[in-house]
């Protein structure tokens, strides 16, 4: 029977949630145009779209945002972040930003231009839509066994090395802005890079000369898995091992609003002056004077604390246990997911339990919507809805590997129970998955169209 590690808090304040009649979810779920993004949170009852800005802050940092100084420039806030920054990060500059995909966009915008490659070990969403938006070319390079859902590895999200290089010297440095890496692998599972394998990248770029950023939002889970599973490691501290990631590294984009455990806020950082002196022009044109970069100063505090609080092993031992739970408890009633259990999230291995659904059927956007009418619990299509693509000169459907569920689990959010509870909606979902239908898509924005994707049953 699977363990649940005790959280290493107590809950203080709550939100209250309501399970609305099945009829009604059925009805909400069609006027919705068959996409969960279309929901009104008031409609859910147990939220797994994502771990991003959804997570419970915590006493320390809503005292901190009391401190805010919401100064234009020079906030107090922004010398605080500065000193955790330097400490935890260790990058020579960097600049606020009010999440992820902005710092994207910046780096984008400086570094890419129209018909050059962008390789990593796979990008996310966002990171695909900002390359694309640039006309780049996102390229995975993730091992082969990322596309095996059910084989177990310890560091599935490592890169192929020897991909990486032939790739390089295929395509030409020239054509290559900046290479990338992100940690942990979102898009194929959650699943760790080991240290060994992001020195190796690093290695690989800097032979080439190729400016190497990581993609950081989950940088403490994967420092965590590193510290359990690779030798020589596990008797130094999530901050030692976060040092030595970073040390890696050119530079970072990160959306604090997953190991930052705040709402909203994220970083662009980086080594390079030069660069340093372009992004900062970017950000005053995009998001806001350099030292608050789109952020009021109290969310500048409350992500101070976070990046101290996430480095905590008490935290990070409850964080991946509760992952680890639902991911075991799920294998014991026979759901396929991506295996090991990722950090912060489970994914469903769509085509695997739902065969008889084609994949330019969007199996995954079926089961998503079933476990919302089933028990109003919101996932989140990670599959041929997010990654796949019409292809302009062919005019034909470019579709991705995998197609998955993704049942990404805020932090410090749900208790054993609700984990249980999503357990117990899987059970009903699984006893006739012939009854679910298929899906075809009437809408669809030319970039990260899943977002706001319109369906309706086959």
């Amino acid at each position: 029977m699977p363990k649940y590690v005790p959280e290493p808090f107590r809950i203080k304040v709550i939100e209250p949630i309501q399970l609305i009649p099945r009829q009604e979810r059925i009805k909400v779920v069609q006027e919705a145009k068959f996409n969960v993004f279309n929901i009104r949170s008031e409609n859910i009852y147990i939220d797994l779209m994502t771990d991003s800005g959804t997570s419970a802050m915590s006493n320390a940092q809503w005292a901190a945002m009391m401190l805010g100084d919401e100064a234009y420039a020079g906030a107090r806030s922004y010398f605080r972040l500065k000193e955790v920054m330097d400490d935890v990060f260790g990058f020579k500059y960097f600049v606020p930003t009010h999440q992820g995909r902005a710092a994207e966009n910046i780096l984008s915008k400086i570094m890419i231009k129209p018909g050059q490659f962008i390789p990593s070990n796979m990008h996310f969403d966002t990171t695909e839509g900002n390359i694309r938006a640039q006309g780049g070319i996102p390229v995975n390079l993730v091992i082969a066994e990322a596309y095996i859902p059910s084989k177990s590895v310890d560091f599935k999200g490592n890169m192929n090395i020897d991909k990486l290089r032939n790739f390089i010297t295929e395509k030409g440095v020239e054509n290559i802005p900046l290479g990338l890496l992100t940690i942990t692998n979102n898009a194929g599972g959650g699943q760790p890079v080991s240290l060994e394998n992001i020195k190796q990248v690093s290695d690989t770029y800097k032979e080439f000369g190729i400016p190497f950023f990581l993609d950081a939002c989950r940088f403490a889970e994967n420092a965590y898995f590193i510290k359990l599973r690779e030798p020589g490691y596990e008797n130094m501290s999530i901050l030692e091992i976060s040092r030595k990631i970073f040390a890696l590294s050119d530079g970072a984009t990160m959306s604090a609003k997953k190991d930052g455990i705040v709402n909203i806020g994220g970083f662009l950082a980086m080594n390079d002056e030069s660069l340093f002196k372009k992004v900062k022009n970017e950000l005053i044109i995009r998001e806001g004077f350099p030292t608050y970069g789109g952020l009021a100063g109290r969310d500048l505090d409350a992500m101070a604390v976070g990046f101290r609080e996430v480095l905590e092993e008490s935290y990070l031992e409850y964080r991946i246990g509760q992952t680890n739970y639902l991911g075991e408890s799920l294998r014991e009633i026979g759901i396929p997911i991506i295996e090991p259990p990722g950090a912060h999230a489970i994914y469903i291995d769509a085509k695997s339990l739902l065969p008889h659904i084609p994949q330019n059927e969007f199996p995954a956007q079926s089961l998503t919507i079933a476990l919302y009418i089933e028990g109003g619990i919101r996932g989140v299509e990670i599959g041929t809805s997010a990654f796949g693509y019409v292809d302009t000169e062919t005019g034909k459907e470019v579709m991705p590997e995998l197609d998955l569920v993704r049942l990404a689990i805020p932090r410090r959010v749900y208790t054993q129970s609700h984990i249980d509870y999503i357990v117990e909606v899987f059970k009903k979902v699984k006893e006739n998955p012939q009854a679910l239908s298929g899906y075809r898509m009437t809408y669809q924005a030319p970039l990260m169209r899943h977002f706001t994707a319109e369906f309706e049953p086959v």
